[in-house]
């Protein structure tokens, strides 16, 4: 089949039309839709660790496949950490470079989405590129989506609160003076490793309850229409079936937000969009089709 190609102006005013949608339906989520009520309840597997190689694996493949497309759509990733890195380092905030880029893993999955829409038009054998992204705005469950990145998006800055006052109540509350002195104090003082200590049992929470309500629920909710309880606890209920996996799920991502983040997060323009590709594939093992 020919596609027509559009002038611009056409386009945008689709894309309008599809946000302007995306908005009437974030009231509808708040209550279950007829739709949502008919779908039978999500099927969970129970999966083995190995599996994840398999997930790795088709994730690179369709970042392969769609590499310019997803650069193209990805590249916002290091841009956004670079200029908040330089809003935190201008501010005297230094102490939240790190939970800024650890922070990627809590909104990590709602900002995939088109990373998901890519890997399920690929696997029903669709042309994808970037504009498929937009697509994701017309999803019958987009209201819901809506709702549950804003929460994503609030955890986000809780996490950054919180970290800020672990550093008051160790090394601070006066900023370092400079970066030089801020790891020295950081690893050679008791509270310099209290902090360390702290910090990363606290953000392994915050991590493990995004991880337990996002991982499955975005890619169901792009799925299908089920309503924003029925996807979170779905993606809870895999959690808790496959607690060995999902661990190590959990590893892989925050060790590949940490590797892509450390080269002035450039590292994220491959990171993000193969995590968020085999996140897709990791919903198609957990959850019946």
């Amino acid at each position: 089949m020919t596609e027509t190609i559009r002038n611009p102006v056409e386009w945008s005013w689709d894309q309008l039309r599809g946000m302007g949608h995306a908005l009437g339906e974030v009231g509808h989520a708040l209550g279950r839709s007829p739709a949502a009520r008919a779908q039978p309840a999500p099927v969970v597997h129970r999966i083995q660790a190995r599996e994840l190689k398999d997930v790795i694996r088709k994730g690179f493949a369709d970042y392969g496949v769609y590499r310019t497309d997803v650069i193209a759509l990805c590249v916002f990733y290091p841009v956004v950490g670079l200029l908040l890195g330089r809003a935190v380092y201008g501010r005297d905030l230094l102490p939240l470079l790190f939970p800024l880029a650890s922070g990627f893993a809590l909104i990590g999955p709602f900002a995939a989405l088109g990373l998901y829409e890519m890997s399920r038009e690929r696997e029903h054998g669709n042309k994808a590129s970037w504009a498929n992204a937009f697509a994701v705005l017309k999803a019958p469950g987009i209201g819901s989506i809506l709702i549950l990145g804003a929460a994503l998006v609030l955890l986000f800055l809780v996490w950054l609160a919180v970290a800020w006052l672990l550093y008051a109540l160790t090394l601070g509350p006066t900023p370092p003076a400079s970066v030089g002195s801020f790891i020295d104090a950081l690893f050679t003082t008791g509270p310099g490793w209290t902090l360390i200590v702290a910090g990363c049992g606290v953000g392994f929470l915050f991590a493990l309850l995004a991880m337990s309500i996002s991982v499955v629920s975005f890619p169901l909710l792009l799925d299908r229409d089920v309503g924003l309880g029925t996807a979170v606890r779905t993606s809870i209920r895999a959690v808790r079936m496959n607690p060995g996996p999902m661990a190590a799920w959990g590893l892989v991502v925050a060790g590949g937000l940490v590797l892509g983040s450390i080269p002035l997060f450039l590292g994220l323009i491959v990171v993000m969009p193969v995590l968020g590709h085999a996140t897709w594939h990791l919903y198609r093992k957990l959850v019946a089709g």
